[in-house]
Parts: structure tokens; sequence; C-alpha cells
């Protein structure tokens, strides 16, 4: 079992984590790539608007295609299989690293924007498809730490790419193109390894009815004499369903029997990217510099804030199953509602006297550690837990959706507002934000922990009827 939430871990949420980060470190690099190849190309200066313009794309074209890896991320589940999928994924992963990694040497910097794209695409079906497969995999007493390896990774994948882009590394002017192209290295290792695991068991007798395929892959995962129990249980599930076929997004919006599960993960969706995590990052390097951190120094600075998100998530893994979800992700919101008033009050008086940089500076690890203890990596956890089989890919369509669309765009206009208008003043939003999604779910979601699937849904139904 652990094996095998590395051997989809890898080609999973570590490519979002490792792309999302990667991008930073050849910024000026790319710059001067964007110069040279216009000029080359028009005989003249490329205008500085255009090339914060192009610049940009290159940049965010990677969330446009992480939402369309999220749209059809569910699809793909269930027409190869939650590991066929995942196999798939990396065919995409490999054409966008070559594309990218092609792209300096052939002076076309139109590559280098369709491979962001495509590698989007991969982190989008990365993030829907390989929770779905830890999720059905792991037994119930085991769910929430094995499905925590999807923010492990994501985390790993995060600090990792920090490293790689140091200068020293790959992140120098010489080198940038095969830090970028570096993203096929994950993709073979998965390509490598994950054939060697069964599929989902869930997937193999409740979706394609294979009973003998399913009980192989029970005895790999279980032992030959602990797979009666999740036998038991997946036939359960398969008797309730009576042979209902996999939802497409747009019926769970008309199943009333899902209403709350479904408002459920939209909210966490939406509280994960409004939490100000985002916002903690945008003012890091302010942060750090008023600390007096050298420019130069700054970004050996910033892999401490990746290694306190790998941290957390590996320490909310070990806890989750003995503490529960709720408390933990209940905590993580309320310590960020306390860590948002905390940075309020600092970046207000930061150069008044000069140890309050410092209190900025803690106040901003706090918030990320907390982050990473409740809503970084329960929120993917809850959504696998709070569905059963026929609706869990739907659902992870429409989180993800719902995910990638505030990030691609509301967050954009929303970083806007803060470095123009409310400045640090928008933690106060935040803080509102985190208090009111940790209410939500203190008076909706109930403690899945030890559950099944049908047990989970049979909390929900007096939400969803109105009735015991």
């Amino acid at each position: 079992l652990f094996l095998a939430v590395c051997a989809v871990g890898i080609g999973g949420t570590f490519q979002y984590g490792y792309n999302v980060s990667i991008i930073n470190a050849p910024t000026q690099h790319i710059h001067k790539f964007l110069n040279e190849t216009w000029n080359s190309r028009y005989r003249k200066e490329l205008n500085p608007d255009l090339l914060t313009f192009l610049w940009s794309v290159i940049a965010s074209i990677f969330s446009l295609g992480g939402l369309c890896g999220a749209l059809i991320g569910g699809s793909m589940a269930i027409r190869l299989g939650r590991k066929g999928a995942l196999l798939m994924n990396n065919i995409i992963a490999i054409l966008a690293s070559i594309l990218m990694g092609i792209s300096f040497p052939t002076g076309l910097f139109e590559l280098l924007i369709a491979g962001r794209f495509l590698i989007g695409i991969n982190s989008g079906i990365g993030i829907c498809v390989q929770p779905l497969y830890i999720g059905e995999v792991a037994p119930k007493h085991l769910r929430g730490g094995m499905a925590m390896g999807t923010s492990i990774f994501l985390t790993g994948g995060i600090l990792t790419g920090q490293i790689i882009g140091l200068r020293e590394l790959l992140g120098g002017e010489t080198y940038w193109p095969l830090l970028l192209s570096s993203s096929c290295f994950p993709a073979f290792a998965q390509l490598l390894f994950l054939p060697w695991f069964p599929e989902s068991p869930r997937y193999l007798l409740i979706d394609r009815g294979d009973e003998l395929s399913c009980v192989k892959a029970l005895k790999r995962f279980h032992g030959s004499s602990e797979y009666r129990r999740e036998m038991e249980d997946i036939q359960r599930e398969c008797f309730a369903l009576d042979g209902e076929k996999p939802k497409k997004p747009w019926q769970l919006f008309t199943d009333r029997g899902v209403r709350w599960q479904l408002i459920t993960v939209i909210v966490m969706a939406m509280g994960q990217q409004f939490s100000g995590i985002n916002a903690i990052y945008f003012y890091a390097t302010y942060i750090f510099e008023q600390a007096g951190i050298s420019a130069e120094k700054i970004p050996y600075v910033t892999l401490g804030t990746g290694a306190c998100e790998c941290f957390t998530a590996l320490t909310c893994g070990l806890l989750i199953d003995h503490i529960g979800r709720r408390y933990l992700i209940i905590g993580g919101y309320l310590l960020m509602t306390l860590w948002s008033i905390v940075l309020t009050f600092s970046l207000t008086y930061q150069e008044l006297y000069s140890w309050v940089p410092y209190v900025s500076m803690t106040s901003l690890f706090a918030f990320i550690l907390s982050f990473g203890l409740g809503p970084g990596g329960i929120t993917n956890t809850l959504t696998a837990e709070l569905f059963i089989q026929s609706s869990r890919p739907a659902a992870y369509m429409i989180g993800g959706t719902v995910s990638w669309i505030n990030y691609t765009f509301l967050n954009s206009a929303l970083c806007f507002y803060v470095k123009n208008g409310l400045k640090q003043y928008c933690f106060l939003v935040f803080l509102l934000e985190c208090s009111l999604v940790a209410a939500f779910i203190f008076f909706v979601i109930p403690e899945t922990k030890n559950k099944s699937f049908l047990e989970i849904k049979k909390e929900f139904h007096r939400l969803n009827f109105g009735r015991n």
C-alpha cells in the first residue's frame, strides 16, 4: 500500500507541485530568450508591455491547462480506469517536456507556451485521478494517512522544484531549458513503477464487474488472509448501487442525495484557494527584505516555505487517522484566522520597530504550517470520502474545476487588488473567510474517520432529505 502511494504520487500531484515552483527560477532567462527571439525574428526590440504579456501567458497558461485537465480527469478515470488514466497522463507530460526543452534551440517561444499548457493538463488530471485511486485502494482505518500522500507529494514537488531551480543547479542561464523539461523524469518513473501495481479493486468490481480481478488486487494490497473484510465492504457498496452507472458532473447538481456533499466540496475548494495562502507567498519577499535578508539569499530562505508545507503534510499524514479530519481542518482554519490578525498588525507597523519584521516572518511560516496541517491536505481527502463509487469521479471533476477557476482567474484579480488596494488589510478578508469555512465544517461535515463510504453517505441523509 505504501509503495502504491509512492508509485501514483511521483507522476501525480508531484508534477503539479514541481511545475508550479520551477517556473519562478528562470524568469529573467526566459525574458532574455523572448527578447533575443523577437529581435532575430522581426529585427526589432520587443516592446516591454508585450514582453510582460508573453511572460504572463507562459506563466498562467499552466493554470488554464490544469482547468482542462480537471474537466477530463474524471472521464478518463471512468473509461481507462484509475491506473490506466494515470499511465496515459504521463504521455502528456513527456510531450510537454519535449516541447519546452526544444523551445530554446529552435528559437520558438510558442513551443514553451504549448508545453506549459500540456503540463498543466497533466497536473489537472493527476490531482483529480490520484486521490481517486488512493481513496479506493486504502482500507478505512488507513484511508486518511494514505490519502495524505496526495498532499505530501504535492508539497514535495514544490520543495524539489525550489531546490532544483537554485542557480547553482538548473536555475542558471545555461540550464533553464533542461529545468523546464525535467518534468519528464517523474513521468518516466511512474511509467516504470505503476504497472507493477493492480487497478483499484472498487473500480474492478463495481464499474467493471470483474470479481476475479478484484479479489487478486485485494490480495496484493491486503494479503491473502485480510482481504475478505475489504471485499465484503466493496460488495455492500456494489449491492447498494444496484448497477448504477458512473454519473456525469451535471447529474450531481440534480441529485438530492448528494446535495450537501457537493456543497461541501465547492465550499472547501473555494475556501482552500481564498484562505490567504497565495497572499502569503505574494508578501514573502517583502517580509524577508524587511527582516534584513539580502536579495541574493532570499531564494534560499524561500526554501523554508516549501519545507514548512512538506513537513506539515507529513505531520498531518501521521495524525489524521488518530485525531480525525474535523479537528485538524477546523483547527487549521482557526489558526490561520489567528495569524491573519497578527500579520495585519505586524505588516501595518513593519517599519516602526526593528523587531516587528521578525514577528511578520514568524507569522508567515506559522500561517503556512497551519494551512498544511488542515486545509492544504485534508480537502482532497474528504472529497474522496464524501461520495460513493458512482459519484466520486464527477465530484472530483467539479471540485477540481472550482479550484482551478479560482486559482486561474479570481486569485489573479484578488492579487491585483491586494497589491494596489487593500495591501496588508487583505488579511482581514482572509480572517473572515477562514472563520466562516471553519464554522461551515463544524456544523455540516461529520467525522469520517474509520467509516465506510456507505456509512458516511448515511450521515448526510438527514441534511439532504430533512429526516432521520
